[in-house]
């Protein structure tokens, strides 16, 4: 009845098409890459099962190596529909909660991670982080995994919300300023510069001399 991390990965060659202005598809997939070392060295502390979902081969690779569970895609139809069928799969596992975390939130730390693990739930509720800008929804704790169905792009917050409600689930909210930061755009990007962290993804952007060409 433990919680389980799961953990949505994209192929690279897809991954962070909003950022196809100022990086080339190469550059996006390295992108993609430093900051799931990111993501991986914020769970390495953590003695909780992940399950990672995805149809990328060097991010399966890199999951079964550190004891993660892999569950491969022959397609993707969107993030939700994927987070919702591995959800419903750990719920017939009888998984007691399942906390669903982007790859691409490079400033989240153990800590962070742990205060969502160890946030009391009661039956039927969930735990919502939202983004910087309250549209989306970067972590989502729910008990049971398959309470309410996932809704993330635009508007997630509010959407999830709704769900939540919907499904008559005690909803709570948890503002987390470095889980609030997802990269998926040029002003994402320079917001986690004025960070200055020492990051995978950090050492990455100045690599490719990022903020020069954003000016």
């Amino acid at each position: 009845m433990k919680t389980a991390i799961l953990v949505p990965v994209k192929n690279p060659t897809r991954a962070k098409i909003r950022m196809a202005p100022i990086l080339s598809t190469e550059e996006r997939s390295r992108l993609a890459g430093a900051m799931l070392d990111d993501l991986i060295r914020s769970l390495k502390p953590l003695n909780t099962r992940v399950v990672l979902v995805t149809d990328s081969e060097p991010a399966a690779k890199t999951a079964r190596s550190l004891g993660w569970k892999v569950w491969w895609e022959t397609s993707q139809i969107s993030e939700s529909a994927s987070v919702d069928e591995a959800s419903r799969q750990l719920a017939r596992e009888k998984t007691g909660a399942v906390l669903r975390l982007p790859a691409d939130i490079p400033l989240v730390e153990a800590e962070d991670i742990r205060q969502l693990l160890d946030f009391s739930l009661g039956a039927r509720s969930a735990l919502l982080v939202p983004s910087w800008d309250r549209l989306g929804t970067n972590a989502v704790l729910r008990k049971p995994p398959d309470l309410f169905p996932s809704r993330f792009g635009y508007n997630s917050f509010v959407l999830h919300t709704q769900e939540g409600l919907r499904a008559g689930a005690k909803v709570h909210v948890l503002e987390n300023p470095h889980i609030a930061l997802d990269l998926d755009d040029a002003g994402d990007i320079l917001r986690f510069l004025a960070r200055e962290t020492d990051t995978a993804t950090g050492r990455l952007l100045a690599d490719l001399k990022v903020r020069e060409g954003l000016g």
